[in-house]
């Protein structure tokens, strides 16, 4: 049976550890459909089969159609008010501030609402532009990439200087959908130097690993929320060049349309899943190798208690049956009750509340021997 002592506060003591993991997200994960989750929210009308997209997709780590598979990420984009590609897509703009964009673009209310939603989770203002400093200069993002990443992959924060992503500018022959040139590989290198805080919590600087001095975005830690720089990440020039040609999702007999024209006009043009689909297929590639990395922190919170036990504690047991029916020691012999003494056996301690509640049980690894000429200190730890 137990026995029972009352903790005393130097017996207890509190504590915080940090455990850190590294994460793996190879290319073809993220390139491949099956991998690569939508969820329609858009439906459109009128002529035609009509244009069906998601406003995200899901990457997992493996067929998502698999009770085994794991999100891993959310990838999505957003273009803010003042960016060219929504004054090239020419709106107008009513009394209510609701905007109007013609036929020829697709989904723009949707793309300014998707920005306007992480500006006001991560900068506090909807209204607000995500803007970086490098040297002098205050760049502001206009056409941004999220990358959110899930929180059974980030845990607590993502470990400073330890994210890199390796996208690639240009797609190969400029097509949609198939593979892509100019690998550059992107991380917060040196963002324990210059530490930033923000309404999202902590932010590490992404810049551009062979040029640590060009800023394409920023890392949230805490939120596990990367947001890049369209047009500093991908080649957006408005150039013959850096041309994409192919077949659109649109409003149409047929369901599609043909497409030819940068990498701007392609985002007023496509779908959400259009644009989202080049990026994953196009930008990453296919292979087995690694196409964003970094390690998570999990944030260990620890209380251990002491259990002490002198050299006169628990050397008795009130279970019934550490005595037999006359009342006689069963660890003692028979007739050496004047040379022996009453041992016990640790097995277990039970941590309880004010109110007597038993909360958590500890197991040792192996019976512990106690009598008068032994004192234990047990330490339970419980993390959390």
């Amino acid at each position: 049976m137990a026995t029972f002592k009352e903790f005393i506060s130097s017996d207890i003591k509190n504590s915080r550890s940090f455990l850190a993991q590294l994460v793996d997200i190879v290319q073809e994960d993220i390139s491949g459909s099956a991998t690569r989750k939508r969820t329609v929210v858009y439906v459109t009308g009128g002529l035609g089969p009509g244009v069906s997209s998601s406003l995200f997709q899901t990457v997992y780590d493996q067929d998502f159609t698999l009770q085994t598979a794991n999100p891993v990420f959310d990838m999505t984009f957003g273009l803010h008010v003042s960016s060219s590609v929504v004054s090239g897509a020419s709106p107008t703009v009513d009394s209510n501030g609701k905007y109007t964009f013609p036929s020829q673009s697709l989904m723009m209310r949707e793309k300014m609402t998707m920005y306007r939603q992480f500006a006001g989770s991560l900068l506090g203002d909807a209204e607000s532009q995500f803007s970086f400093t490098s040297g002098s200069t205050t760049s502001t993002i206009n056409e941004a990439l999220f990358i959110g990443f899930k929180r059974l992959f980030h845990r607590d924060q993502i470990k400073r200087e330890t994210f890199a992503i390796k996208l690639y500018q240009t797609a190969s022959s400029n097509q949609i959908n198939l593979t892509a040139t100019g690998e550059v590989v992107f991380s917060d290198l040196s963002s324990s130097v210059n530490k930033e805080l923000s309404f999202g919590g902590q932010v590490s600087a992404i810049v551009n690993s062979a040029n640590p001095s060009q800023q394409v975005g920023m890392l949230y830690l805490d939120r596990g929320i990367a947001v890049l720089d369209m047009a500093q990440v991908f080649c957006a020039q408005n150039t013959a060049s850096t041309y994409l040609s192919g077949t659109l999702d649109a409003i149409s007999t047929g369901g599609t349309t043909p497409f030819t024209g940068s990498f701007n006009q392609f985002l007023a043009s496509a779908s959400m899943d259009d644009v989202i689909d080049h990026i994953a297929t196009t930008r990453f590639s296919g292979s087995s190798g690694t196409g964003i990395t970094f390690q998570n922190i999990t944030n260990i919170n620890s209380s251990i208690f002491f259990c002490r036990l002198g050299a006169d504690e628990a050397n008795y047991s009130s279970n019934p049956t550490y005595v037999d029916s006359d009342g006689r020691i069963v660890v003692i012999d028979e007739g050496q009750e004047e040379t022996q003494r009453s041992f016990t056996f640790i097995t277990s301690v039970g941590l309880y509340d004010a109110l007597d509640n038993l909360l958590a049980v500890a197991k040792v690894s192996r019976p512990l021997l106690k009598d008068d000429e032994r004192d234990l200190v047990l330490k339970v730890r419980l993390d959390f």
